[in-house]
């Protein structure tokens, strides 16, 4: 699996991976998994469970990720009990900044928007799809149905 330079996410992959022979499967790869099975769409947006997943993607807000060659922009943030992705297909660009900049402004605000639209998100959600990883499929929840291969 192919994907940008993000740090020390390596060392927790290796740290997590003695979880056990049925151990969950890393957010990172259901995010890879599900770009793959929507067949690289312009942009997809979907929250996973945090109790479904391994979160080896913590601290992260704005990265790119790269999914056989294919850049997307990730935006990232927990919301209890959910984690929420926003990718959008974009050439690499340097995120480092607006990536601190995300961070410091969920500390400032102490977690609580997000932990209200996680909690908003568990009335919202209209739709799921299981996605299939290693270890098995993920379920994956959406505000809305996603039309394949809408631009917006």
């Amino acid at each position: 699996m192919k994907k940008a330079s993000i740090g020390p996410l390596t060392t927790m992959k290796w740290y997590f991976g003695f979880k056990g022979k049925n151990r969950k499967p890393f957010a990172s790869e259901v995010l890879h998994s599900h770009i793959i099975q929507r067949q690289f769409p312009p942009w997809t947006s979907y929250f996973v469970k945090y109790s479904c997943v391994i979160n080896d993607q913590f601290g992260l807000s704005h990265f790119n990720w790269n999914v056989n060659g294919v850049n997307y922009h990730v935006l990232r943030t927990g919301c209890f009990p959910y984690i929420k992705y926003h990718c959008s297909k974009r050439g690499i660009e340097d995120l480092q900044f607006e990536d601190a900049m995300f961070r410091f402004l969920k500390i400032l605000n102490l977690g609580i928007p997000t932990l209200a639209y996680g909690l908003a998100a568990t009335i919202l959600i209209s739709c799921s799809e299981e996605v299939l990883t290693s270890r098995g499929p993920v379920k994956l929840y959406f505000l809305y149905k996603e039309s394949s291969g809408a631009r917006f």
